[in-house]
């Protein structure tokens, strides 16, 4: 197993504003990593492939569990702090919210490679939620995610973090106090 007590998720459902978080984030000097399933989205739409959500789910799945391990594995030896955008466990999130077998293969990830116990889940809001070329997902649908997230990364043993709603900078400054706690609390040890 591989812990990185330095490696913080934020996740959701779609369309609830992470990437604008992430983007507050960094411009704050906390560096992040981008998703990958916008990436493999982007990436199969102009090859023409077809292992995307709404063509070929288990191609799409397997995409994003490789992709998420390398992301995990290409920033291990990294000792500061660092965001991603999704974890490994999103991706069992999605198996879940599509119901597909649970390979061994996943299974054995969500346990091998463990992000920092707390894990920012922002939640659904309507206000801001929007569909596009690559989110096609309905609210109802993000609404689905949001708690297929939230209880997959319980069951994982992380504790969820609901990041309120807010402007992108009162949500950054959220997330900064309660990493700035955690580590206080660690420092403490």
């Amino acid at each position: 197993m591989i812990y990185k007590s330095n490696f913080f998720v934020i996740t959701g459902g779609p369309g609830v504003g992470k990437t604008t978080l992430l983007e507050t984030l960094a411009r704050q000097s906390f560096p992040y990593v981008p998703e990958v399933a916008r990436e493999i989205i982007r990436e199969q739409i102009s090859l023409n492939g077809d292992a995307l959500p709404w063509a070929n789910i288990p191609a799409y799945t397997h995409l994003m569990l490789s992709r998420s391990i390398k992301s995990f594995e290409l920033h291990q030896k990294r000792e500061t702090v660092l965001f991603f955008d999704r974890g490994i466990p999103d991706t069992l999130a999605y198996v879940h919210l599509t119901h597909q077998p649970i390979l061994p293969e996943l299974q054995h990830a969500v346990q091998d490679f463990r992000y920092n116990p707390l894990v920012f889940i922002l939640p659904p809001w309507p206000e801001i939620y929007q569909t596009d070329s690559e989110r096609k997902q309905t609210y109802q649908e993000a609404v689905e995610t949001y708690d297929i997230m939230l209880a997959t990364y319980q069951q994982l043993a992380y504790t969820p973090v609901i990041v309120p709603k807010g402007t992108p900078e009162e949500r950054a400054n959220f997330v900064i106090n309660i990493y700035n706690q955690t580590n206080i609390i660690s420092a403490v040890r």
